[in-house]
């Protein structure tokens, strides 16, 4: 079998075939893309395709010889579904398209991920990116948030989902996406600096402190 993560492939329950989740920025597709996706399906006899939670596409069910030529033919690149890096940055609609968007999310989440996505850190580390008060990319249990308001972004930190979740801290309030990019360099920079080796973002705020991570990027 296939390491997890080797070759972009996830090794199934079965212990003989595999997954794999092409990066998709954002989750925006076209009706291209998604021919593409079912073609390739098709083709190498997948078992299932499967919307991810972190709106992924992922082609399930896939045998060991074929994982290459899969690839190959979709001609995208891997998504971060494993390791220690950042994975795929979580965005709603935002105010491109939704009515009660306050920012642009899909914007910001595009910017975050062309920058960050794959980024090797301590820890695995999650991103989203949210354009109203309501939260629907789930910016709360995720270790960066963002949170669209009329006066501007709304960051918050160290959130996690998993066997012991935690809701964000609330860091800043009012960035534009220029102040929001910049801070996000100084998280992700102060995180990789102080954080043990597995370490989520969360648990370095627990064990270090709230006041002196705002006082590093704030």
């Amino acid at each position: 079998m296939l390491k997890l993560g080797e070759k972009g492939a996830i090794p199934q329950k079965d212990n003989e075939t595999y997954a794999i989740a092409p990066h998709i920025p954002c989750g925006v597709v076209t009706p291209d893309l998604l021919r593409k996706i079912a073609d390739v399906s098709e083709k190498f006899n997948a078992q299932a395709i499967k919307i991810t939670g972190a709106t992924r596409i992922a082609i399930v069910g896939l045998k060991e010889e074929d994982i290459d030529s899969a690839w190959e033919e979709l001609g995208l690149d891997k998504g971060a579904a494993v390791g220690l890096c950042v994975r795929s940055i979580r965005s709603c609609p935002g105010n491109t398209f939704c009515k009660i968007g306050k920012q642009d999310s899909l914007g910001l989440g595009m910017a975050l991920d062309k920058k960050y996505h794959g980024f090797k850190l301590p820890g695995k580390f999650k991103m989203a990116v949210s354009g109203c008060h309501l939260s629907c990319a789930e910016s709360w249990v995720r270790d960066i948030g963002f949170i669209g308001k009329k006066d501007g972004w709304t960051l918050t930190i160290g959130g996690n989902v998993g066997a012991h979740p935690r809701i964000g801290e609330e860091l800043l309030t009012g960035l534009d996406d220029k102040a929001a990019l910049d801070v996000v360099d100084k998280v992700v920079a102060h995180y990789q600096e102080n954080a043990k080796p597995g370490e989520r973002l969360g648990k370095m705020i627990d064990r270090l402190g709230l006041d002196g991570f705002k006082a590093a990027v704030g």
